[in-house]
């Protein structure tokens, strides 16, 4: 889950240092070795359009831009072949140099990465959960790539949608990457033995709890062997749920987390727990976690709400599957949530034209061309419907599904407090599934403590504000 990022106190760090940390500018040479990949020729990857920077003088002294990023696994390699050499080739002016710098524990952003930021050390580009932008640009933690976005046209390449997550007072903070979205997977071979029909998946609330019902079996310890639906697993979120029930989380400039139709969501969420007995669905969801996969892939669920990442691990299913939108209550199954990566440049930031250059790059169609293309084609989906469509994601079996709906998919406020508001819906959400509390008063809670939140980190900023000019 999202934490809060950083306690609200180091905001007024982030902004004092970073005004007036001494900029220390430097580069150092990087001679070629070696015969270096023309980007058309890399095996299985869309070619680059090396014209792009013809423009762009030869140096024998490149500059170095350093770039920060938290994937783990085999990605710095494969990230530096596919895009990056890339890149390279099409800039010989500038040669980036990838660094891994893990997420601080639990959350989707990195301390480590905001300390660099306040001690005047921040690296030239980050890669960035996108939910986290607004956020940081509250914090003065990112540079502003307005000028930047608008002098090259950025914004109309990516879906409307994506884009607004960018944004934060009106001026850009980052440029979206990757993009996921939310569907249901449902059990066709469960269906089946329930005496549904595996071809009608539900597509109403109403029609899914009648189904769950059916599949749901206990053995002989009177624990669940199989489960229909548990509204909270995977990405069942609240967040999910509200807007599937037709709720907003957002209205007017104003953060709603009690809106009716979210508090409608919870009351239904918590009624599972009251039907289906809290401790052992509980029991259930702890004996899928230890199997360390998706519970899904178990083949003892019928409907989960999961997003297009686990399309990459489906093969390993030993059952009949599909994938619908999730159902609503009126059977207008086209709702759906996105989140994903992007780009941003750290306050602060040494080498900025140059780090422009390749936030465009990987960012833009050219290096989304090749990430998402890798290999042959992924089930990823880029943020940018032309890449999307030229790679062929919305003729794929069951993707298919994820790039309809990412055409209208709702975003989570950008808000200075955003984390924060996910950490007080999942605690609403967990009090409503243990039975502590009404759905109706726990969000009314929430959307006190929202809003009490919302006002200090206003009065933080004002403070902030003046205290520099005061400084000065």
């Amino acid at each position: 889950m999202m934490k809060m990022l950083v306690h609200r106190g180091k905001a007024s760090i982030v902004y004092l240092v970073v005004l007036f940390c001494f900029i220390f500018v430097f580069m150092y040479a990087c001679s070629d070795s070696g015969i270096r990949t023309s980007p058309a020729t890399v095996s299985g990857h869309a070619a680059v359009d090396t014209n792009l920077a013809s423009d762009v003088p030869r140096s024998s002294n490149p500059v170095t831009i350093s770039f920060w990023f938290p994937w783990g696994g085999g990605f710095q390699n494969d990230f530096y072949d596919i895009v990056v050499k890339p890149f390279e080739e099409a800039n010989p002016d500038i040669r980036v140099k990838l660094t891994f710098v893990e997420n601080s524990d639990n959350s989707q952003v990195s301390d480590k990465l905001l300390t660099a930021i306040a001690g005047g050390q921040a690296p030239d580009v980050a890669m960035f959960d996108r939910f986290a932008v607004g956020e940081w640009a509250a914090m003065g933690a990112l540079e502003d790539l307005s000028d930047y976005a608008s002098r090259d046209g950025m914004a109309s390449i990516y879906y409307p949608n994506v884009w607004e997550e960018t944004q934060f007072n009106g001026k850009t903070y980052a440029l979206p990457w990757n993009v996921d979205t939310r569907a249901m997977y449902y059990n066709k071979t469960l269906m089946k033995e329930a005496g549904l029909d595996p071809n009608k998946p539900p597509r109403t609330i109403a029609e899914l709890d009648a189904m769950a019902e059916k599949i749901y079996k206990l053995n002989k310890q009177g624990l669940y062997d199989q489960v229909g639906f548990i509204p909270w697993q995977a990405q069942g979120f609240l967040y999910t749920h509200g807007w599937n029930f037709g709720g907003e989380w957002e209205k007017d400039g104003q953060l709603t987390p009690n809106d009716p139709q979210i508090v409608k969501a919870l009351e239904w969420m918590q009624g599972y727990s009251m039907k289906y007995g809290v401790k052992k669905l509980a029991s259930f969801t702890d004996e899928m976690r230890d199997t360390g996969r998706n519970p899904f892939i178990s083949g003892r669920i019928g409907f989960m709400y999961e997003g297009n990442w686990l399309l990459n691990d489906m093969d390993d299913a030993k059952f009949d599957w599909g994938i619908a939108p999730m159902p609503t209550p009126d059977g207008n199954g086209d709702v759906t949530w996105a989140g994903g990566w992007s780009y941003v440049m750290p306050k602060g930031a040494k080498h900025q034209e140059q780090a422009w250059r390749f936030i465009k790059f990987v960012a833009g169609k050219e290096g989304s061309m090749l990430w998402t293309g890798r290999s042959g084609g992924t089930t990823d989906l880029t943020s940018i419907p032309e890449v999307n469509e030229r790679l062929g994601q919305n003729k794929k079996e069951h993707l298919d599904v994820f790039v309809r709906l990412l055409e209208h998919a709702h975003i989570r406020p950008v808000s200075p407090i955003g984390s924060f508001m996910w950490e007080e819906m999942y605690k609403a959400q967990n009090l409503a599934i243990k039975l502590q509390g009404s759905p109706q008063a726990l969000l009314d809670a929430m959307k006190q403590h929202v809003d009490t939140e919302l006002q200090e980190e206003s009065l933080n900023g004002q403070s902030e504000s003046e205290g520099s000019h005061l400084s000065l």
